[in-house]
């Protein structure tokens, strides 16, 4: 794999994410792939579980991880970006999405997505298409398959 400098920080935000390993691989992806992670809480677990240091091991850096106490905090800190929401809901196929470089890309919950309020409030929702009769992909690999497209369409 290439090594670079990434020169701008992608922005993946988990709204109260509940499996601790599943949050510890995305961290990994995000230090590994120079994306800042912004974690809505709560989260279902604390992150002394072993659960999440075995798979999180030294990739913790806590200055590309920013905390946020409610969904309310989250967005007026995101009052000059773009939020998009990546859904199973969503009509639009996230290949077909035109990425910028101030997208914070919102992901919910593994247990339960993302209350109808986040919904109603943005317009922006994307997926990632499934054949038929499958609920969703895990959560990290969703991560990485979006963060993915962003990077390459933006050249990164």
């Amino acid at each position: 794999m290439t090594h670079y400098k990434a020169n701008f920080a992608p922005k993946i935000a988990l709204y109260e994410p509940d499996i601790p390993q599943n949050t510890a691989a995305i961290i990994r992806t995000c230090a590994c792939l120079g994306a800042q992670l912004e974690i809505i809480e709560p989260c279902g677990f604390l992150l002394s579980d072993k659960r999440f240091k075995r798979v999180v091991m030294d990739y913790m850096e806590t200055k590309n991880i920013n905390f946020y106490q409610s969904d309310e905090e989250f967005f007026e800190a995101k009052s000059n970006d773009r939020v998009i929401l990546i859904t199973t809901k969503a009509k639009k196929i996230y290949t077909n999405f035109k990425f910028n470089i101030r997208d914070t890309l919102l992901f919910g919950k593994e247990s339960a997505g993302v209350p109808k309020k986040v919904h109603d409030l943005l317009r922006q929702k994307i997926k990632i298409p499934m054949v038929d009769k499958k609920r969703s992909l895990n959560l990290s690999t969703s991560v990485a398959i979006i963060l993915g497209e962003s990077i390459r369409q933006l050249n990164i």
